[in-house]
């Protein structure tokens, strides 16, 4: 199946909703239009004008970075200058841009749960709650033959997520009855008459955030001219989300071997620390990018050390002065995994889906480099 920019979209919006982005960030599409076809997929860092001048060789439709292409409004596009000669370069080969950022660092399966876990941390939880939903249970009351559609329509729409686990709903089977009243036109039955129909009380959960497209996406699956359903707020717990993690090692570790335990895992070249080498961590605060702004509540929450990229001489001070240890694997070396997850999850959505598309992965070199 062709897939477009829409479809990928809606995909991309189901991993990671743009809601949980940050306040300030710039998520979703950047450059081109939704209606676009898409066969071939870059999944990379950033758009720069070297990831661009290989999208352009490789006929790529759609780039997804993690990085805006654009933070700030634009007052002007001059293609004088770097940044407008690389929107004229995007825009001549009709190449379609897409950014994830903030909510893919927060999200449950997103970049920042993904390093925790190949870090190998046990108890893995959010070092500080960002955005909190509320939930709803969704009840509706389909005909047999037709609980699939439905089911499939509310749940590709984002209904029934919980935690890593996608598409959970529940059903059972019953006797619906009603009365065509005149001036309806029935699915079943005949006006006037009483109708006892085999259907499925199908139930899943929904986020606030998204109910509205759920119960559209609902209706025009469902068969029925009035559709039968309820909706009952939930007093579970709500769906938060964190740009940060918690987790603990199996057993502590001296500082500088947890430094090289994650140079090894993470493949990263170079890494700057603070603390002794032989202070023992076990409790880290892991936030990717630029994350000195979770010193004190890394401390707060008892860590002995955070992880993070980015870090400045006087953050690293105020750090050592409340006994924390913070390990800089620097901003470009840790986000760049970031293509891989994603890569992964949309190959997999794709296939789910039956679009017929290629993804690949491409890292920008390295800015930052030391000799």
């Amino acid at each position: 199946m062709q897939a477009t920019v829409r479809d990928i979209s809606r995909l991309m919006e189901s991993l990671y909703p743009p809601y949980i982005a940050e306040d300030w960030d710039n998520v979703g599409l950047q450059i081109g239009s939704l209606a676009s076809p898409v066969k071939k997929i870059m999944v990379t860092l950033e758009a720069d004008q070297e990831i661009v001048n290989e999208a352009i060789e490789q006929q790529i439709d759609l780039i997804i970075t993690h990085h805006p292409l654009f933070f700030k409004p634009i007052k002007s596009i001059n293609f004088n200058r770097p940044q407008g000669k690389l929107i004229k370069n995007i825009i001549q080969h009709n190449i379609n841009i897409y950014t994830a950022h903030t909510n893919l660092d927060a999200g449950s399966t997103g970049l920042n749960e993904y390093l925790a876990e190949k870090l190998e941390l046990q108890d893995i939880t959010l070092l500080d709650a960002s955005y909190s939903e509320t939930l709803y249970k969704l009840v509706v009351y389909v005909p047999e033959e037709h609980e699939t559609q439905v089911r499939q329509s509310i749940t590709a729409a984002g209904a029934g997520h919980i935690g890593k686990y996608s598409d959970c709903t529940f059903r059972i089977q019953g006797t619906g009855t009603f009365l065509p009243r005149e001036g309806s036109q029935p699915f079943i039955g005949a006006t006037g008459q009483l109708e006892e129909v085999r259907e499925y009380r199908l139930e899943t959960i929904v986020s606030r955030n998204i109910l509205d497209q759920v119960l559209d996406s609902m209706k025009q699956s469902h068969p029925y001219e009035e559709v039968a359903y309820d909706i009952y707020p939930l007093a579970n717990k709500s769906l938060t989300y964190s740009p940060g993690r918690i987790g603990v090692l199996p057993q502590p570790m001296p500082l500088k071997e947890f430094c090289l335990h994650v140079k090894q895992k993470l493949d990263i070249n170079t890494l700057r620390f603070v603390g002794d080498d032989q202070d023992m961590v076990k409790k880290i605060a892991l936030v990717s990018g630029s994350g000195a702004g979770f010193i004190n509540k890394a401390r707060q929450q008892g860590c002995d050390l955070l992880l993070t990229g980015d870090l400045k001489y006087h953050e690293a001070k105020d750090a050592q002065a409340l006994g924390l240890k913070v390990a800089d694997a620097g901003h470009q070396q840790m986000e760049r995994l970031m293509a891989p997850l994603l890569a992964e999850q949309l190959r997999t959505g794709c296939a789910d889906m039956g679009y017929e598309l290629e993804i690949i992965i491409k890292y920008s070199s390295e800015c930052i480099k030391i000799i």
